[in-house]
């Protein structure tokens, strides 16, 4: 008997036997219930968590759903949403990840479970999304007192109040999805060293030989006014940009009116001499015109320039920065007619890298504004 079941197995199964498997392939099909709801919307996801927490009472492969549903928050808009994150964590059974004695707290009791609810926490940071008293509470039902999640918790309990009021520019908890009130707050962000700024909106079909039909979100004061009005005709003014301003999550791209430095006067007077007192400018009784104190300006006049003014345009282009120009000489800058502009955009602003500018030179193309 051992002698035929030796030459059974010695002996070259047939090519049948095989036939049946040739051509077939295994593959792993994961199902994500996420994909086939048509709306997309805080509604329609709460629904998900609600048909995966009764489909099994174990919940098993919670972990990978809630990985899942993390990366599914951007497509329905609620990754800012406190509700949706408490779901999500309750999801995670509960007492079966909490440490029974101390050499299970050390080690991480559960760590894939841990290790999602702490990546959760993270998002919520990451977002903005403030933490309660709730949320604590199942934490602490899920992981217990010594769980790793719960001592994040607590962690972004204390440090996120101290920095969500700590930017002294203030920005709603929505941000407009209008592009220009999204440009507005961006200039007033960047000129707020100078609390006379004025920011106003224009158009580019007040110019009528302007080609791109957009908006002009432009920002100046009156100290930049009178050293734009000082400014020798002879030296060309500069537009540089685009330079980029981050709002929170959205960025805004704006451009700079830059001009010469003033030389900077000494003054080898003796302070203490009262001899000969002059009436200061600025009291009752003074007659004559405004000028710009003969020391620098900390705000304006910067090492690589002086910035005469800001703008954000709606299509970035060299024709609305050109309206741009011809609009600051009509709103009270006349001396632009006679004052050459160069522009050193060097590239789109659509494209994914742009180049910093270098300082212009002879090749650099040469506009000057006419009225």
């Amino acid at each position: 008997m051992a002698t035929i079941l030796r030459h059974i197995l010695r002996t070259k199964p047939p090519n049948i036997m095989f036939r049946r498997w040739e051509g077939t392939e295994k593959k792993v099909v994961v199902y994500d219930p996420f994909v086939n709801k048509p709306q997309k919307n805080k509604e329609s996801y709460l629904e998900v968590i609600k048909m995966f927490e009764g489909r099994d009472t174990r919940r098993r492969g919670h972990v990978e759903f809630i990985y899942a549903a993390l990366g599914r928050m951007k497509e329905f808009g609620v990754q800012k949403d406190l509700e949706v994150y408490k779901a999500l964590v309750e999801v995670l059974p509960k007492g079966k990840f909490i440490a029974q004695n101390i050499f299970q707290a050390e080690f991480m009791h559960y760590p894939k479970q841990q290790q999602c609810a702490v990546d959760l926490l993270e998002q919520m940071e990451d977002n903005g999304v403030m933490p309660d008293s709730e949320l604590e509470q199942i934490l602490l039902n899920t992981f217990g007192r010594r769980g790793i999640p719960l001592r994040k918790y607590w962690r972004m309990l204390y440090w996120m109040p101290k920095f969500k009021n700590l930017s002294p520019w203030y920005l709603p908890d929505e941000l407009p999805a209008d592009v220009m009130e999204l440009a507005k707050l961006a200039i007033q962000r960047i000129t707020s060293v100078d609390p006379d700024t004025g920011v106003e909106v224009w158009q580019t079909e007040e110019i009528e030989a302007s080609l791109d039909k957009t908006w002009i979100v432009s920002a100046q004061s009156d100290a930049q006014k009178i050293l734009l009005a000082e400014q020798a005709e002879d030296e060309p003014l500069v537009v540089r940009g685009p330079y980029k301003v981050c709002i929170r999550d959205q960025f805004v791209t704006y451009f700079l009116l830059l001009g010469k430095i003033r030389p900077e006067v000494k003054d080898e007077s003796d302070p203490d001499d009262v001899s000969n007192l002059k009436k200061p400018s600025g009291i009752p009784g003074f007659i004559g015109h405004t000028t710009l104190p003969s020391t620098r300006s900390i705000v304006h006049e910067q090492d690589d320039g002086t910035i005469l003014s800001v703008c954000a345009t709606g299509t970035s282009s060299r024709d609305s920065l050109l309206s741009w120009i011809r609009l600051l000489e009509r709103n009270g800058n006349p001396l632009l007619s006679n004052i050459p502009v160069i522009f050193t955009l060097t590239a789109p602003p659509n494209d994914i890298t742009i180049q910093e500018t270098q300082p212009a030179t002879g090749n650099e193309e040469k506009v000057a504004s006419t009225s």
